[in-house]
């Protein structure tokens, strides 16, 4: 019987191994481990920012962090759609490593992809003796040790949930994973705060209706800026910003209320942070 290698996956996948570029990011790298405790998202920005011409021949980037020995789990797929000089101005908010942005580097375009996604954290495959080549070519064979079956996340609590763009489509699009998150968001009402980080402009919203929370976050994951106004304008003028959006819930309201006892309280909500005024909110 022959071993399955991750060339297969890929092509089964759709995508040309060829044309994909294997990373693999060490947890022995203090650099790279700060970016990975810090937050998700720090990985895919610690991924973007490479020397010239890094990804010449490429059109994706698989990338996986290191396991035990010489193994390594998926982490995403991404798409690259080329890349600009890493200059200050483009430094993510909130990155923890210095000397990154001073025009030495590229800053990659990264777009995640789908194509992978239910092998995501899942899949481990055995790196090879050359652990220190980090990164190497899609056509490489490499054997598939494992995928492991879903793990179950908990849900953290209604008052402790702070999410950026990327975490909350995971929540919302992963019900293997997130099933007990999902069960908890869409239980509730609500009034939730937007923050643009990049600005600190802030947003209110409110969610009712038969899935609650989950249904009204779903179309921000869907429409990046969930129909709202002035959040269509910050997106058409900074069309990479929803990336930067941080989501968080203000108050936990009953199914039992009225849609406009909840619109009531997101009034309020709206009076106390001044988000009319100084907000993403126009009315």
């Amino acid at each position: 019987m022959s071993l399955l290698h991750f060339s297969d996956i890929l092509e089964k996948a759709g995508l040309d191994p060829a044309k994909v570029k294997l990373i693999r990011h060490s947890l022995g790298d203090k650099d790279f481990s700060k970016c990975y405790y810090s937050e998700p998202q720090m990985v895919w920005e610690y991924t973007r920012i490479q020397k010239p011409g890094f990804s010449k021949g490429y059109d994706y980037w698989c990338v996986f962090v290191s396991g035990e020995g010489t193994t390594a789990r998926l982490f995403a797929c991404y798409k690259v759609n080329g890349a600009v000089s890493a200059t200050p101005d483009l430094e993510p908010v909130g990155f923890p490593l210095e000397g990154r942005f001073e025009g030495k580097y590229d800053y990659f375009d990264l777009e995640p992809v789908d194509n992978l996604k239910e092998y995501e954290h899942r899949l481990v495959i055995e790196w090879g003796r050359a652990a220190l080549s980090w990164h190497q070519k899609g056509t490489t064979e490499k054997d598939i040790l494992a995928i492991d079956s879903p793990v179950k996340k908990p849900f953290i609590g209604y008052d402790k949930v702070v999410l950026t763009y990327a975490e909350l489509k995971e929540v919302v699009e992963n019900r293997d994973v997130y099933e007990l998150w999902q069960a908890a968001l869409s239980a509730v009402n609500a009034v939730y705060l937007i923050v643009d980080t990049k600005s600190g402009q802030q947003y209110v919203g409110s969610a009712y209706g038969k899935d609650g929370l989950l249904g009204r976050w779903r179309i921000y994951v869907d429409s990046l800026h969930g129909h709202n106004k002035l959040m269509k304008e910050v997106i058409c003028a900074h069309p990479d910003r929803y990336k930067f959006f941080q989501f968080s819930i203000l108050q936990i309201l009953p199914k039992t209320l009225t849609d406009d006892e909840v619109i009531h309280t997101e009034s309020l909500w709206k009076e106390k942070l001044q988000s009319i005024r100084f907000g993403m909110n126009d009315n």
